[in-house]
């Protein structure tokens, strides 16, 4: 079977050609409802600062993509660069730098470069600069988030003044959904070399101000190519770690909008006439993985003991406020096309969790690390998990950890701890991101023993099958894997919420893949 796939520019939506394992409609089952009253305006305005507050911001932050870890950086990144490809507001897959994209075998894709975009140092884009910019994610010495995802890439070649040739060891029709990830941004290179930390990019803001942990500043770049987006004169996106500054700082008229609003507090945001709370559902949710290659949770029954301990819908009721639905201990979403739905749904058993626990042999205090930089409830959440196990006899010490420098010191680096994902609209973008051996996220460590080594050879067997049926059992065999045997616990999946003043319009749709209308919203909205 071959596979022809055109986008072009020109075209409003994906092109709907596709062969059965349909890449240009991977992201069509994205829910993209929204709970905000519509304040849209027709005919976008220019002009006006935008001050947005946002939290997961740390010190340690840096403008080289690689090293991106928080929706405050993707909004950061977004604002002065692109992508080959971006995910739109609904849901389907377009060019960005490439004004179109094309494979026959999904093995050999080949991105044709708009022409006349320039960068904001004046460099006009070329393929040099797409090829470097891929190359510093790639190679033994990277340890970009995004090598994992590039590790199928076999070679990027120059095809004429404008193609950039992506070979891959095997096929892959999501690959136009790997390349709009948020840290494969592309920036100018200079011979054989490229600084990917410079901050220079072809994206509507050109960064004035990069205070890591504090404030990025930016400004409109004049030379945008893309026509009817970028309508502020200057961003200022604010780092406000905590909850209630944030909203705070939004009810006081100090920011014009705010990610990652307090659930609990929603009610009160819209008894404010000047305030407007925009909702959307995606992929988002909470996890807490535990790191397998460490003492308990090298043990597979203090895993399932744990995940036994969970009360689910508690936790969707009190730290969700009903704002989402129960996980089952994988990260696909319902939104997916592949989500597994015959398989049972995990439920809070203090029998079952009693009887692993006993059978683990362990004994003393499991420490569960949260921050409400994870997630806003984040130690709420921990605190009701160490409730609901203490009923199977099971003792949790709940560490409060720092907000600041929680993506760096915390996350990925102890056994257990609160972790948070907007997800990916493919499943296999979603397990490349974290859960297969090559990782640098693999946040479960999850990489070795029967079962993971199954899990691996099922993602990889899916990303080149072109038989639907066949890629979607061999997606169902995955998702059960990671409930039965891997280190994350997934309890909830979460709906987006923010808040903003009504001086700002937006389209009729919000994106739902990440927060903050897809980390674009600078370029997307106005004052109306």
């Amino acid at each position: 079977m071959t596979l022809k796939l055109v986008q072009h520019a020109a075209c409003a939506a994906t092109n709907r050609r596709r062969f059965l394992a349909g890449a240009a409609s991977m992201a069509g089952g994205v829910m993209l409802g929204s709970s905000f009253a519509g304040h849209a305006s027709a005919q976008p305005s220019k002009g006006g600062r935008l001050r947005m507050g946002n939290n997961a911001a740390s010190t340690t932050d840096s403008l080289d993509p690689a090293t991106w870890e928080s929706s405050f950086m993707q909004v950061t990144g977004y604002m002065s660069a692109n992508n080959l490809t971006e995910v739109a507001v609904n849901g389907q897959l377009v060019p960005e730098l490439a004004e179109s994209f094309e494979s026959d075998d999904a093995a050999r894709w080949v991105f044709r470069l708009r022409r006349g975009v320039e960068f904001h140092n004046g460099k006009t884009l070329t393929p040099e600069d797409v090829i470097a910019s891929f190359q510093h994610h790639m190679g033994d010495d990277s340890a970009s988030a995004a090598k994992g995802l590039l590790k199928a890439v076999q070679s990027i070649s120059k095809d004429g003044d404008m193609n950039v040739v992506f070979q891959l060891d095997s096929p892959n029709a999501d690959f136009p959904f790997i390349v709009s990830d948020y840290h494969l941004v592309i920036r100018p290179s200079s011979g054989d070399a490229i600084d990917m930390a410079s901050g220079i990019g072809t994206g509507g803001y050109v960064t004035e101000t990069f205070d890591p942990g504090v404030r990025v500043f930016g400004t409109r770049n004049p030379n945008y190519f893309k026509e009817g987006a970028a309508h502020f004169d200057e961003v200022e996106l604010i780092a406000i770690n905590d909850t209630v500054a944030r909203q705070n700082a939004l009810m006081s008229g100090d920011v014009d909008h705010i990610n990652n609003v307090d659930l609990k507090t929603i009610s009160l945001l819209q008894r404010a006439a000047n305030l407007e709370i925009v909702e959307t559902t995606g992929f988002a949710h909470h996890t807490f993985p535990m790191r397998v290659d460490a003492a308990p949770f090298d043990n597979y029954d203090i895993r399932m003991a744990l995940k036994y301990a969970v009360k689910r819908q508690e936790l969707v009721d009190k730290i969700l406020v009903g704002h989402g639905a129960v996980g089952n201990d994988h990260p696909i979403s319902v939104a997916h096309r592949y989500h597994n739905s015959e398989l049972e749904q995990r439920e809070f058993d203090a029998d079952k969790a009693a009887f692993h626990y006993k059978k683990s042999g362990h004994s003393g205090t499991i420490q569960l690390s949260a921050s409400d930089t994870a997630f806003t409830g984040a130690v709420d959440a921990a605190q009701l998990i160490a409730a609901s196990a203490a009923e199977a006899g099971i003792e949790i010490e709940v560490v409060r950890e720092p907000l600041d420098g929680y993506w760096s010191n915390v996350w990925n680096k102890k056994p257990w701890c609160a972790s948070t994902w907007g997800g990916r609209p493919t499943e296999d973008w979603m397990f490349a991101a974290a859960y297969t051996a090559d990782t640098e996220w693999n946040e479960t460590a999850w990489r070795t023993g029967e079962a993971a080594d199954r899990f691996n050879s099922a993602v990889v067997a899916a990303r080149s099958e072109l038989d639907d049926n066949k890629r979607r059992q061999l997606y169902y065999e995955a998702q059960s894997l990671i409930h039965e045997d891997g280190g994350a616990i997934v309890p909830i999946f979460t709906n987006l919420v923010s808040a903003n003043t009504t001086a700002l319009a937006h389209g009729d749709k919000v994106a739902g893949n990440w927060e903050n209308d897809g980390a674009k919203l600078p370029e997307r909205w106005w004052f109306a």
